[in-house]
């Protein structure tokens, strides 16, 4: 950084975690924290565990139905989730 090149502290941690590799798993973090945020207590008390693998969102819901409504909504659900994070952090969701 020049003498007199003035930036923000949110851009130069932006850029720290970037350059040390920890946006990713930040931003991973960040938006399994979003789930029950987003879809509520209600989804939440029906969802057992929630982790990222190769840009896959992998959720277990206990029960059928709202795993059934879930589903058709997943394509919306994947944008939301992004949206929030404001990063392509997963591409698809797998409800087991």
């Amino acid at each position: 950084m020049k003498r007199g090149e003035i930036k923000s502290i949110a851009e130069l941690v932006r850029a720290t975690c970037r350059e040390e590799g920890l946006e990713t798993p930040l931003n991973e973090y960040r938006l399994i924290q979003a789930w029950p945020k987003l879809l509520g207590s209600a989804v939440q008390s029906y969802t057992k565990e929630l982790y990222i693998r190769n840009q896959v969102l992998y959720v277990s819901v206990t029960s059928s139905v709202l795993r059934q409504e879930l589903l058709m909504n997943r394509k919306a659900l994947v944008h939301k989730l992004n949206a929030f994070v404001k990063a392509q952090v997963i591409t698809d969701i797998v409800f087991r």
